[in-house]
């Protein structure tokens, strides 16, 4: 049987009989996708060309068929600039864009293009997210954005828009949990809380970092008397072991939080 270009016959370990397209495009070998059904896989391969020698953009997309979404941004990213990725991006001037599908599109500087190209971004539950060592990592994580934080009050996008993750739109308001700024004081001061059948007010500190240790002592409180929270330590970057457990040991909580915590034993 002639198959038609761009299309080569392959099988399954179980035997079953499947087609696949590729192309080859300035020297680089391009897989387009498989199929059982001959016709598809030709069609994947005839559009995939024309998409190569048309000038279509993003918007474009409509008009064709067989070829999948991602693999469309992957194919005209290189026509247009040269360079093949394995993921959905397009190369601006002066960021990039990673087109989670049609309609979503993300926008990131060109320092995290390599992360990017390397790590595929998936979304569920309303967050996006990436897999690295087999972890799952929110995506707000590499801009300063801690889990839990809300929108509006521990950050925000400066123009509003929250798929455009560019360093100068991101604004971090509060860089750890249970840790707020106090407003009006100078130099500015920042409040711990925690929330275990209601709110607790830890206290104020100099220094965000200390705020934050607070946190993670009446955290590590709770759960020596079994109470488990679902929020995660602070850590606190580029501060030394012994200067953490120095001001760790020196932080005395409020006796309100302290009783709940003597009749939860």
């Amino acid at each position: 049987m002639k198959l038609p270009p761009g299309v080569f016959k392959a099988t399954k370990k179980d035997g079953t009989l499947y087609f696949r397209s590729s192309l080859t495009y300035h020297g680089k070998h391009i897989s387009l996708g498989s199929s059982e059904d001959l016709r598809y896989a030709a069609m994947l391969y005839e559009e995939a060309s024309s998409l190569l020698q048309s000038d279509d953009s993003v918007e474009n997309y409509s008009s064709y068929e067989y070829v999948p979404f991602d693999k469309y941004i992957i194919l005209i990213n290189f026509r247009d600039n040269e360079v093949y990725f394995k993921n959905p991006i397009y190369l601006y001037q002066r960021y990039f864009s990673y087109f989670l599908d049609k309609d979503t599109e993300l926008k990131f500087d060109t320092d995290d293009l390599f992360f990017y190209s390397q790590h595929r971004i998936q979304k569920r539950g309303g967050h996006f997210f990436t897999e690295n060592y087999g972890t799952q990592i929110l995506l707000g994580s590499r801009y300063g954005i801690h889990p839990f934080a809300v929108s509006g009050k521990d950050y925000r996008f400066k123009n509003g828009d929250d798929t455009d993750f560019r360093y100068e739109n991101i604004e971090i308001i509060n860089r750890y949990l249970g840790v707020e700024a106090v407003a009006d004081t100078f130099p500015t001061k920042y409040k711990a809380y925690i929330h275990v059948n209601g709110y607790y007010n830890l206290g104020v500190f100099d220094s965000e970092e200390t705020a934050a240790i607070a946190f993670n002592k009446a955290r590590d409180m709770l759960k020596e008397t079994g109470i488990k929270k679902s929020t995660p330590a602070n850590y606190i970057q580029d501060m030394h072991e012994d200067r953490y457990y120095e001001i760790y040991s020196m932080i005395k909580l409020p006796g309100k939080f302290m009783r709940y915590v003597k009749s939860a034993l």
